[in-house]
């Protein structure tokens, strides 16, 4: 363990990757509570489905945005 201060960068890096924990936590909330309340409402399936693909977007998104943190770290 090091004694030196953060980079500027890295805590960037470090204020992002808490930022995508929390968007993939309200990703899945939300997700969970469109299929619950489709389910309840009686929607149709295709609205189901539209709710998966922006979970699958989201998730994609969000999956990218980790890995360019993992390589920004491990270059330096």
């Amino acid at each position: 363990m090091s004694n030196r201060a953060p980079t500027p960068g890295e805590r960037k890096d470090a204020a992002m990757a808490r930022f995508l924990g929390l968007f993939i936590a309200a990703v899945m909330i939300l997700w969970i509570g469109a299929q619950w309340l489709g389910g309840r409402l009686g929607w149709e399936a295709r609205y189901a489905f539209l709710f998966d693909m922006i979970a699958i977007a989201a998730f994609v998104w969000a999956l990218v945005a980790t890995w360019r943190i993992w390589r920004k770290r491990r270059e330096n």
